[in-house]
């Protein structure tokens, strides 16, 4: 006698990885010119992580960055030490130099914006794929702080912006909070740390 074959269930979208991952964008307690690339994923295959040292203006070392891919954007693990107390904007740029820190670290161009879009992640208009939360450093001058996005990959997996282009990527830290909403940077002043991402 033949059994009847019950069908397998219809599979669950996996929606709430989504709204994780932005969420994580949003509420991690971490400029004008557009920049970076979109990719097909070609590169995402052989980037997995990357490394980044500060150093501010007076060429001073103080501290280190460290991204990883994962599936769904970046991972950033944070560790300075040297800068002044209070929030401070970090954003990611679009040009993987840090040479001028006479002139303020303006090399390293605008925020890593292959979409053109605006400033802001609260902007209901942005985010660019630079943005982040602000950092905080304590009265020490240090931080440890994790960082997470969605619209980034070191290789460009997912179609997102591509940190690892050809023109490379920089992290940039300002001296001033970021308001997540005011173009072209929030408000965030004076570049006063900037670390070159390069791959591990």
């Amino acid at each position: 006698m033949n059994r009847p074959v019950s069908a397998s269930p219809a599979p669950v979208p996996r929606r709430g990885l989504f709204v994780t991952a932005a969420a994580a964008a949003v509420f991690t307690v971490a400029c004008a010119d557009s920049g970076g690339s979109a990719s097909d994923g070609a590169g995402a295959a052989t980037i997995q992580s990357a490394s980044v040292r500060f150093h501010d203006a007076d060429e001073r070392s103080i501290g280190e960055a460290r991204l990883t891919e994962g599936p769904n954007g970046v991972l950033i693990d944070l560790e300075l030490d040297g800068l002044p107390p209070g929030f401070k904007a970090i954003h990611i740029h679009d040009t993987g130099t840090c040479d001028d820190h006479h002139d303020g670290f303006q090399a390293s161009g605008g925020h890593l914006n292959p979409d053109g879009r605006q400033h802001g992640l609260m902007n209901p208009e942005g985010p660019d794929a630079g943005d982040f939360p602000n950092i905080y450093v304590h009265d020490d001058g240090r931080v440890y702080a994790q960082l997470f996005t969605p619209y980034a990959s070191l290789g460009g997996a997912g179609g997102r912006a591509w940190i690892l282009d050809e023109s490379g990527a920089a992290l940039v830290i300002h001296e001033n909070p970021d308001d997540h909403y005011t173009q072209p940077i929030g408000g965030a002043g004076a570049r006063i740390a900037c670390g070159v991402v390069e791959a591990d």
